[in-house]
């Protein structure tokens, strides 16, 4: 088993604790991001979509995960688990300093997650008096 972070930053101006609108443990956000085999190397060429909501059960009858998949080249199968508890907002403090934060871990099993792809639902504070206190937003993929 291998864990890996989902580490993110962004440039903020006047918005702090940027998260998904449900927080960084939003059980209904999907993370959207390709999957390499851990086996033969293949990278998926489509994005998969992973969320804490969903689970299934793993093929050997052990436990369930958020996704079990195969790989379409070798055919061996691989899984994610998401674990939540990790994951904290982006402040503005930590966007000034340029540093990055976690957002999520990932137990992958066969898998690595690859090319994380930002969809809808995130949310932001306003830094500005009298502006809405908690703003949705929408993000350009760079």
């Amino acid at each position: 088993m291998v864990f890996y972070m989902l580490y993110f930053t962004a440039e903020l101006e006047n918005l702090t604790n940027l998260q998904p609108r449900g927080g960084c443990d939003d059980p209904n956000y999907t993370y959207y991001f390709k999957v390499k085999c851990e086996n033969c190397g293949e990278i998926s060429q489509k994005e998969t979509c992973v969320t804490m909501s969903e689970s299934v059960p793993l093929p050997n009858g052990r436990g369930t995960a958020n996704l079990v998949q195969k790989c379409k080249l070798c055919g061996r199968e691989g899984s994610i688990q998401m674990i939540s508890g990790h994951g904290q907002p982006l402040t503005l403090e930590l966007s000034q300093r340029e540093l990055i934060t976690g957002l999520m871990v990932f137990d992958c099993r066969g898998f690595e997650p690859v090319g994380f792809s930002f969809g809808d639902g995130w949310k932001a504070e306003s830094m500005i008096a009298g502006w809405c206190s908690s703003c949705c937003l929408l993000l350009n993929k760079c």
